[in-house]
């Protein structure tokens, strides 16, 4: 019996990386997992075989979350299958990285559409089950750059920082259901990356890296997992930094 146990948890972008981490520690804590992709149908369905083989609960919950029709049937779809919703982690993300004068519009929407409509349709199609069931956790991952800067991503450091805005509005609205809402900010983390998220990996070179690595995707969970359960429920409105001092808040 884990710390939450008889829960039930959406991750957005779910399928790999970051994503299936939090999946596979909070489907260990007791959770019943909703693993979210777009398109990315096989990496979803691994995350979600480890999840059973290991004893847990999880389906995948395929949509598109820029599409408000699409996060509500994904919802409702999760709470028929699993009755009602208990934890968000608003993950999905794309890190496209190009020059100012060289990122286009249509860049621009496709990464603030990710990371912030799709936080904001998700949360708010999540709130009102939480409320149903006496509270909930809402965890949203942030990223270094959004409080650092950074050349060359002003899309996504925009993102980024508007997500720990975000953080704190949601969590005074929130509040008086006994849902937290909390923003984990990762520094350098070692994950692959896909076609649709470019990064430079000498991004973040010249960044004072004191531990001497880079953190990993289950430390990024752990924390998750962390403001998930039992031991978190006086913590609400906050970004946590997880990035071995790279950045120091």
């Amino acid at each position: 019996m884990g710390e939450l146990t008889g829960k039930i948890a959406l991750v957005t972008g779910g399928a790999q990386n970051i994503g299936r981490a939090i999946c596979l520690d909070l489907a260990a804590a007791g959770a019943k997992v909703l693993v979210n992709t777009r398109r990315s149908l096989e990496t979803a369905q691994e995350t979600v075989n480890l999840i059973k083989q290991a004893g847990g609960e999880a389906m995948i919950a395929q949509a598109d979350i820029t599409d408000p029709g699409a996060v509500e049937r994904m919802v409702a779809a999760g709470v028929a299958a699993y009755g009602g919703i208990d934890i968000l982690v608003n993950n999905a993300a794309i890190r496209k990285e190009a020059p100012l004068t060289e990122v286009s519009y249509g860049d621009w929407k496709e990464v603030l559409g990710i990371m912030l409509d799709g936080a904001f349709l998700c949360t708010k199609a999540c709130v009102p089950h939480m409320r149903a069931r006496g509270g909930g956790s809402i965890v949203t991952i942030g990223g270094m750059t959004g409080h650092s800067g950074a050349k060359e991503r002003v899309h996504v450091v925009t993102a980024k920082a508007g997500l720990a805005g975000f953080t704190k509005a949601v969590a005074l609205d929130v509040a008086d259901a006994g849902i937290t809402v909390n923003c984990v900010v990762p520094g350098l983390i070692g994950t692959a990356r896909g076609t649709h998220s470019v990064t430079n990996p000498n991004h973040h070179a010249s960044r004072p890296m004191p531990l001497g690595r880079r953190g990993t995707a289950q430390e990024v969970a752990a924390l998750v997992r962390y403001l998930c359960g039992p031991n978190a429920r006086y913590v609400t409105g906050q970004s946590w930094h997880l990035n071995g001092g790279s950045y120091m808040a």
